[in-house]
């Protein structure tokens, strides 16, 4: 097990570094060298079944946020003093990280019982470009609905404000977007959310101390503007997430009636997780809701998620009547850049 999960935060590195966190790619092929094998939490990694890397359990992002986690809560004045805004030697680093994981080995042990959760509000950016051709095209207020929603600070893309090219979509906000944008801009205007609701099978209250840090704890150490974002989307969160199978709670959501509103169905880098049967499950039930839409009662279903191709995320829209399905451009995992390939005006 050691030689694999050496492999997997070799891994793990080249993911972070190519989201632009060079730190995390340090700390990740230091541990991947340095690893010690005599903890608690050492032993429980080499007992754990099932695939650690990145498309699974994520070991080495449990690790690594158990760390950062330390570090949040000033628990570690050595690992405080090596970590971001401080840039020392990789020794210096070793050496620190080390002694975290025999000082802070119950703790660690602990942490990666829970399973990585972010909620990064750079994805609003297609939320937001999407939301407004929708607007644009029907004119009528809208109904939100995301799964997987973690905290649901994404639920509130409404209520941050994104620049692009000198137009500005949004009221003012302390949550301020400015993704590398190639293609048209969406159309402006003002956008009306009526209501919003979402599923998280761990949900997380962005109003409580311990689950902001989980949040905050796995965004990564050189990338200070990410929290700021994240604590100021944190004020901004006042919807409703409820715990739950994304699907089996979406099904009676589905057979509410809303006349004069269009329901959005949303999901960012979730759906992906969900297991196959459950994915053909949640097609044919948004699918069939989608036959049963009307003109005064649109349904639209947005993804922004992993198709196995690169750079970024798919992004794709299907929409009731209709039964409308567009190819909407590409994103990055983190919302930094957008390639929008959308219509300037829906069908």
């Amino acid at each position: 097990m050691t030689e694999t999960l050496s492999a997997a935060f070799r891994d793990q590195a080249s993911h972070c570094e190519a989201l632009g966190s060079p730190f995390m790619g340090r700390l990740l092929r230091l541990l991947a060298t340095h690893w010690p094998t005599d903890t608690a939490l050492a032993r429980k990694c080499a007992a754990w079944q099932g695939d650690i890397g990145p498309l699974g359990a994520s070991l080495p992002l449990r690790i690594c946020g158990g760390l950062h986690a330390l570090v949040l809560q000033q628990r570690d004045a050595d690992l405080i003093a090596a970590y971001p805004p401080h840039n020392v030697p990789d020794t210096r680093l070793r050496d620190a990280v080390l002694a975290a994981l025999q000082t802070h080995d119950t703790f660690l042990s602990g942490w990666i019982d829970h399973a990585p959760q972010t909620n990064e509000p750079r994805r609003a950016a297609v939320l937001i470009a999407t939301a407004h051709l929708l607007q644009d095209r029907f004119s009528l207020p809208i109904h939100l609905t995301e799964l997987g929603a973690s905290a649901g600070l994404n639920l509130m893309f409404d209520r941050f404000r994104m620049t692009l090219a000198g137009t500005a979509y949004g009221p003012d906000s302390n949550v301020a977007l400015a993704p590398d944008w190639s293609g048209p801009l969406p159309p402006p205007g003002q956008l009306t959310v009526a209501a919003r609701h979402g599923v998280d099978l761990n949900p997380l209250a962005a109003t409580e101390p311990a689950d902001q840090l989980r949040l905050l704890a796995y965004l990564w150490p050189d990338q200070s503007e990410r929290m700021a974002r994240t604590r100021a989307a944190f004020a901004l969160q006042d919807a409703p997430v409820d715990r739950g199978d994304a699907i089996d709670w979406l099904a009676p959501r589905l057979r509410i009636p809303r006349p004069g509103a269009l329901h959005l169905i949303y999901h960012t880098v979730a759906w992906q997780y969900f297991p196959a049967h459950i994915q053909t499950h949640g097609e044919d039930l948004i699918s069939g809701a989608g036959r049963a839409a009307h003109a005064d009662a649109p349904l639209a279903w947005l993804s922004y998620e992993s198709d196995g191709q690169s750079p970024g995320a798919a992004l794709r829209l299907r929409l009731w009547p209709g039964e409308h399905d567009l190819f909407l451009g590409r994103a990055d995992f983190h919302g930094r850049w957008v390639d929008w390939q959308a219509p300037t005006r829906l069908p």
